[in-house]
Formats: structure tokens, C-alpha cells, sequence
């Protein structure tokens, strides 16, 4: 062969065909690893779409096709007085108040559904999709019945009832009875929503003179940044304005940290498919040692033999990731079917999407097991365009020379890489460097292998040995390291992840159950659906009090607070806590601080603390009953109910702020 040879196609698929037909099991379990990893991957990615496409669709069918809407910051509203004020400001075509509120079917065990007090006339001009209807309207003057409901047809199915029936909604302690008068023709399939009056909405469920949202309709040609700044300027503490980026933003929120970190796990099983990958081409590699020396000797040339191993990995990587695109396509599927679109998690119920299939996706993912599958080569390849030609077609051993001892600074390197990186902070609020180290640290500890072989069997080759076999065996593991590595990598890299997954959901299980034992001591616990908007008055806490039997009760308001329109409410609760020992009412951790002489005390979740960057000591406002109150963070305490947020305030404070 010339200097410059390079294989024919036909030498590289003899040599191809030869190692895969003389192993096939080595290359089928190889392209198994990157078919399962990238399964998981692009099945989950498609169940994430899917679902936040379906919920997309549920927030419009909720909102309309307002331009720009006013939300209360919490459910209990603002003054219906800021409706006038924003119809008059200059560019502003329309305005239609909105009562929200989210009343159970009563009876039935379907839940919950989105009630909207509408302004029929008003309406019909900002957000005309909430008010199509078909069914059995006598008379337009059915829209204005306060005794008319007008239902979508999966709200419909919830009531058990049909057009001209009835069906009775319960909210805080208010209960009240109404004709189905229609249904809604503008909502999509699966959205549980309610239309009435606004008038006997405010009447009914007692809301009168509150408002939970506005929506707006600009006029054609207006600088919307300028209406929008008029807007925000005659808002009220507890209003703020939500655009169609801010909502999307906060649905994607919604279940952003869910999503990735089932989308990190897939990378990771995809991930050990590389060391899969790595080592059944290292043990190819050294099987044909021989040949490749043969071939050098030949003339051929250093990177076509390096083309050869990569070709190879290519090949598994295609044939895996072509598979696990299709595996995953039919995993999506059958989640959707049995799981819906939050695989269980909770935070899309009542909805079951359908598969949205998303072509550049699919793309992405089968270059990543492709090139997962090319790093896993590449090593490999290397090592065999770098053997020495007359030393490897003597042996097909280990390359290495047995006296060298193999060094642990790669191996250890990486595995304090690994630790620092997971010590880092979030970037753009995701554990970017945290997922990374997962990969370092599996990288450091396959690397340190050789050393650690050689440490392990040094001292186990002077022990004496039952059978020639068992000599000949210890001493050739002892002498060629980087063999007993490339069949231990795999083996290495799948325990430890199971190992690590074992001891994360136990710790996790653990800490949940102790927090449980600390947050629901009480023998029963009565919850009831949309309190915020009204909830036990004092006369009922007094009767419930008196009930034979009971040696205590305790009585806690929550109510969600909308702190920022492009993130999700936090859960503001007001409760019996003692300031001097919040521990004996809440999980505290960390340093407690004593409120400064005036100064209104809160305790906030972790998860409050980190995504609102709050430490004890500071101080930050919040919106309470038209005004704005700044509170003192005393403290901090664990809760794995709520992940976007929690606020513990004293019961009297809590009164004092909002009167109720």
C-alpha cells in the first residue's frame, strides 16, 4: 500500500461485518443503550409539547383574545372601581370585567371548574369566543338570567346535566342552584368552564364590588407600549398586567423544573448508552489489534484507521437512535393514553392532549445518540491508530506498558470537577453545571479505573493461588489495566446511577414522611374549596370548636398571591405561629431572626427563598387587600408541598393587614 493507503469500501465492510457478525450480542446491547436513551429523551420531550400545547389552548380558551388583561394578585380581587378608569385611558378601544373564580360541581367527584362573570355586551367586543352558544336559549334574554348558566360541553359532563337542566356550584360556603341554559361553541374540548352574568355572579358567590380581572382590547395603531404604561400607572397594588409573554412564561414555568429533570434523566441513560458505546468498541479494538497492525505495516495510514472505528460507533449510533426515535414515538403515545400530559405529576389534570409530533426534535435527538455514540469511539480509535505496529501484531493485549503505572490525576481530576460543578449555581435558573457533574463524575470514575485495578490486584498477586488458571488471570488484569477498565466501565457507570437513584428516592421519601409527621399532626383536618373568597367565619369556628370530642382545633387561612405576573402564585397562610418559636408550628431551618419593633414577620418556604432570592433579614413587599404591606423574612422552613412558594404570617397580623 502507498503511504497515503485508505480502505476500500469493501475492506471496511469486511472488517465491519467480521467483528459484528463475530459479536453480535457486544453491538446489539451497544445499540439497545442509545435506542433506550434517546426513547426516553424525545419520548418525554414529546409528552412536554403535547401537554404544554394543550394547555396553551386551555389558558386561551380561559382568556380570550384580550390584547392586554388586569389580574387581581389574589382570588379575592380588586375594586370593580379600575374598570371605568381603564376604559378612559387613551387607546383603549374596549374593556370587559371579569369575575374568575373556580366553584365545585356539586354533587359529583369531577372537581373543579373556571366560572366567568361576564359582561355579555362587553364582552361580545374584547373576548367574543367566551360567549359563542348553541343549545337552548329561549330568548337572548337568556344571557342575562342570574338564574342562566352556560356550560362548555366538558363542563357539562362534569354537572352530569344537559341543556335545560340544572346543576348547583359551591364555592366558600356559598351554594346556589342554575338552569343550564346553553352550551359554549368557542371553548376547546376537555376545558371545564361556565359562563354567567357578571351581576349575578357578584351576587351568588359574594363578589360583590370585586373584580378578578379586566380584559382589554386596544385600538388599531396605538404604541401599546405607551397604553400600557397608562395602564400601569392607574393600577392598584393588588392589579398587575398580565400579557399573552408573561402567561406564557409562567405556563411554562408551571412545570418547568418537572420537565427537565425528566429530560436530564433520559440524557443520562442516554449517557450511559455512551459508555455502552465505548466499551464494546474498546474491547473490538483490542480483539483486532493484530489486524490493525497488520494494516499499518501495509501502509495504511493513521486517520483512515481512525475513520474505520468512528464509521462503526456512526453506525450503532444510527441504528440505536433510529430506533429510539420510533420507541419513543409509541411511549409518548401510550403515556398520553394512561398518564395524560404531566405523567402523573399533577400539574395539567383533567387533560388528556393529544401527541403532538415535533419533526426538528426528532432531529436533534438522533444527532445526539449519534454523537453520543462517535464519543464513545472516539477513545477507542485513537488508541488504535496510536499502537505501535510491530509491538501490537506480537500481542493482543493491553497497549500499555505493564512496568508503566497508570496515573488516577485524569480520574481524580474529573471526579473534583464533578463535585465542584454540582456545588455551583443555577444558570438561568436550571442546574445546568449540576447536570454536568453527573457526567464528570461518571467520566472521573471510569478513567480512574486502571489505577484502580492496578492497586486492587497488586496485592492479590502474592497471595498463592489454587489453579494455574486463576495465576494467569491475576497477573494478566494486573498487567493490562485499561483492559479490566473497558469491561468494567459499563458495569461501573449503570450500578452507580441505579445506586445513586436508590439513595436519592429513599432520602427523598424519608425527608417527605419526617416533614409529614412535623406539618399534619392533628388526628383530622377539614379543608374548605374556595375559602380565599370566603372561607368559616367566626361563628362557625365556634360551633366546630364545641363539637364533643375535640381537645383542639386550629384554624388557618391560605390564599394564593400573584407576586409576578410571569410566575406562578405562591400560597400565603395565616396561622397560630408564636414569633419567639415558629418551630413549634412550622418546619423551620437555618437562623431564625427576631422582627425588629414594628416590623411584620414572615417565615418562607425554601422554594419561596431561592426564586425570590429572599434571605432572613430582608425585607420585600406584598399585595394585601388593596395595599402594599412590607414584611420582615424571619426565618426560613422546609415544604415539599408547594414548589413555587410559601408564606407562613401570624393569624393576628394577617387580620390586621386585611381586616378579615
Amino acid at each position: 500500500m502507498p503511504a497515503d493507503a485508505r480502505l476500500s469500501p469493501t475492506a471496511l465492510r469486511w472488517m465491519l461485518w467480521g467483528e459484528w457478525r463475530a459479536h453480535p450480542s457486544r453491538v446489539i446491547t451497544a445499540a439497545l443503550a442509545i435506542a433506550v436513551g434517546v426513547a426516553l429523551g424525545f419520548a418525554v420531550h414529546l409528552v412536554n409539547i403535547s401537554a404544554l400545547d394543550e394547555f396553551g389552548r386551555a389558558i386561551r380558551a380561559v382568556n380570550g383574545e384580550a390584547d392586554l388583561q388586569i389580574r387581581s394578585a389574589t382570588a379575592t380581587g380588586f375594586d370593580e372601581a379600575l374598570y371605568p378608569k381603564l376604559s378612559r385611558i387613551r387607546g383603549v378601544a374596549a374593556a370587559s370585567p371579569v369575575v374568575q373564580i373556580t366553584p365545585r360541581v356539586a354533587p359529583g367527584p369531577d372537581g373543579l371548574i373556571y366560572l366567568l362573570g361576564l359582561d355579555i355586551l362587553r364582552a361580545a367586543a374584547v373576548t367574543p369566543s367566551l360567549i359563542g352558544q348553541r343549545g337552548v336559549p329561549e330568548s337572548k334574554e337568556a344571557a342575562f338570567d342570574p338564574d342562566a348558566l352556560f356550560l362548555s360541553p366538558a363542563a357539562m359532563a362534569a354537572s352530569h346535566a344537559a341543556p335545560g337542566g340544572h346543576t348547583t356550584l359551591t364555592l366558600g360556603g356559598h351554594t346556589a342552584r342554575f338552569k343550564i341554559a346553553g352550551a359554549l361553541s368557542g371553548v376547546g374540548e376537555g376545558q371545564k368552564i361556565a359562563v354567567m352574568d357578571i351581576a349575578a355572579a357578584q351576587w351568588r358567590f359574594g363578589q360583590l364590588g370585586r373584580l378578578q380581572r379586566i380584559d382589554l382590547r386596544l385600538a388599531p395603531g396605538v404604541d401599546a407600549a405607551a397604553v400600557e404604561g397608562s395602564i400601569r400607572a392607574a393600577l392598584p397594588p393588588d392589579a398587575q398586567i398580565v400579557t399573552q409573554q408573561s402567561e406564557n412564561r409562567r405556563s411554562d414555568s408551571l412545570s418547568r423544573a418537572y420537565r427537565v429533570n425528566l429530560e436530564m434523566l433520559a440524557m443520562v441513560a442516554l449517557l450511559t448508552g455512551g459508555f455502552l458505546v465505548y466499551s464494546a468498541q474498546s474491547l473490538a479494538v483490542a480483539r483486532r489489534r493484530p489486524q490493525f497492525a497488520l494494516l499499518r505495516v501495509l501502509g495504511l495510514h493513521q486517520r483512515a484507521l481512525i475513520v474505520q472505528v468512528m464509521l462503526e460507533g456512526v453506525l450503532v449510533g444510527v441504528i440505536g437512535a433510529g430506533a429510539g426515535i420510533a420507541l419513543g414515538l409509541g411511549l409518548a403515545d401510550l403515556a398520553l393514553r394512561l398518564l395524560g400530559g404531566d405523567l402523573g405529576g399533577g400539574y395539567f389534570q383533567g387533560s388528556r392532549p393529544h401527541l403532538a409530533f415535533a419533526p426538528v426534535a426528532a432531529m436533534v435527538f438522533l444527532g445526539l445518540g449519534i454523537a453520543v455514540a462517535l464519543a464513545g469511539s472516539l477513545w477507542p480509535a485513537l488508541e488504535a491508530a496510536e499502537a505501535q505496529p510491530a509491538v501490537a501484531l506480537k500481542q493482543a493485549a493491553d497497549a500499555a506498558d505493564p512496568r508503566s503505572r497508570p496515573s488516577p490525576w485524569l480520574g481524580l481530576g474529573l471526579l473534583v470537577s464533578g463535585g465542584l460543578a454540582a456545588l455551583a449555581p443555577p444558570i438561568g435558573d436550571l442546574p445546568l453545571l449540576g447536570y454536568g457533574a453527573i457526567g464528570l463524575i461518571l467520566a472521573g470514575g471510569v478513567a480512574a479505573m486502571p489505577w484502580l485495578a492496578r492497586v486492587f490486584f497488586a496485592p492479590l498477586r502474592r497471595l498463592p493461588h489454587p489453579s494455574p488458571s486463576a495465576h494467569l488471570a491475576l497477573h494478566r488484569l494486573w498487567g493490562a489495566p485499561n483492559q479490566a477498565a473497558v469491561a468494567l466501565c459499563g458495569i461501573v457507570a449503570s450500578t452507580s446511577l441505579m445506586v445513586a437513584m436508590a439513595l436519592m428516592v429513599s432520602s427523598f421519601r424519608g425527608s417527605v414522611e419526617d416533614w409529614l409527621t412535623q406539618v399534619l399532626p392533628s388526628d383530622a383536618y377539614i379543608r374548605m374549596e374556595g375559602a380565599e373568597t370566603g372561607g368559616m367565619d367566626l361563628a362557625l369556628q365556634a360551633r366546630l370548636a364545641a363539637v364533643p370530642g375535640v381537645a383542639k382545633i386550629g384554624f388557618r387561612k391560605t390564599q394564593m398571591l400573584r407576586l409576578a405576573a410571569d410566575k406562578s402564585p405562591v400560597a400565603l397562610t395565616a396561622s397560630a405561629i408564636d414569633p419567639a418559636h415558629p418551630d413549634l408550628s412550622l418546619p423551620v431551618i437555618g437562623r431564625q431572626l427576631a422582627p425588629p419593633q414594628g416590623a411584620i414577620p414572615v417565615w418562607l418556604s425554601e422554594p419561596m427563598a431561592r426564586l425570590y432570592n429572599h434571605r432572613p433579614g430582608d425585607r420585600f413587599e406584598i399585595p394585601l387587600a388593596g395595599a402594599v404591606h412590607t414584611v420582615f423574612v424571619a426565618g426560613l422552613w422546609r415544604d415539599y408541598a408547594r414548589q413555587f412558594g410559601a408564606i407562613a404570617m401570624t393569624a393576628p397580623d394577617y387580620t390586621r393587614l386585611t381586616g378579615d
